[in-house]
């Protein structure tokens, strides 16, 4: 079974958790305090002390993008990634973006308004500000590959779709990013289905809670 060491909040575990419910794969959850994945233990399953790492019988491993694609390998159906080489390097090419663009971009914004007032730390108007532009652009460029296309590759749900979900949703609960999204409107509608799946639905939940209801 995989386990899953993060923190509830993050979009990357959160990603994670919609791909493990997409496959029907069982999972456990393994949480700790913000702060303590810069030590020890969790440094010896991360050792850039990121959120999240897995472990799945005994195999560890980082990177939400590699992990991501474990889960698509270790169940075979449905699968998460295309098979015709052109939608599958769309693919490849939104998760690049996800790492490259707009995690970096949209970070200033979704921390800022949304996690730093949870947690007590100072909020940054500045950063705020600086994440605006690049953002714009960012989200511009999603909602020109997506077109019109049910889901952003195509047809059916990948893991390009996964790993934006977490990152655009919590934009779109902020002033700022709602406003970005409200220029795309394609965009807002892949996000409208997306928020009626299962497995997202779930994800906005404690594990604690999904995983008692089991």
């Amino acid at each position: 079974m995989i386990t899953i060491h993060g923190v509830f909040g993050s979009p990357f575990v959160r990603a994670l958790r919609i791909a493990l419910d997409e496959k029907g794969l069982p999972w456990a959850w393994a949480p700790f305090q913000l702060g303590e994945h810069k030590q020890e233990p969790y440094l010896s399953l991360h050792p850039f002390g990121k959120i999240p790492a897995m472990v799945d019988d005994g195999f560890a491993l980082y990177e939400t993008q590699a992990m991501l694609r474990h889960i698509d390998r270790k169940a075979p159906a449905p699968a998460l990634m295309p098979t015709d080489p052109h939608r599958a390097a769309r693919a490849d090419q939104i998760l690049a973006i996800v790492d490259c663009y707009l995690w970096p971009s949209g970070r200033g914004i979704g921390f800022n308004r949304l996690i730093a007032p949870r947690i007590g730390a100072p909020v940054n108007e500045q950063a705020v500000l600086d994440s605006i532009e690049p953002t714009k652009v960012t989200l511009a460029a999603l909602a020109a590959l997506a077109g019109n296309q049910p889901f952003l590759t195509g047809e059916t749900i990948t893991l390009a779709d996964i790993a934006v979900l977490p990152l655009t949703d919590m934009l779109a609960k902020t002033p700022e990013g709602g406003a970005i999204l409200a220029e795309q409107p394609n965009l807002l509608g892949w996000l409208e289905r997306m928020r009626e799946r299962p497995s997202v639905r779930n994800s906005a939940l404690a594990p604690e809670k999904v995983l008692a209801a089991a």
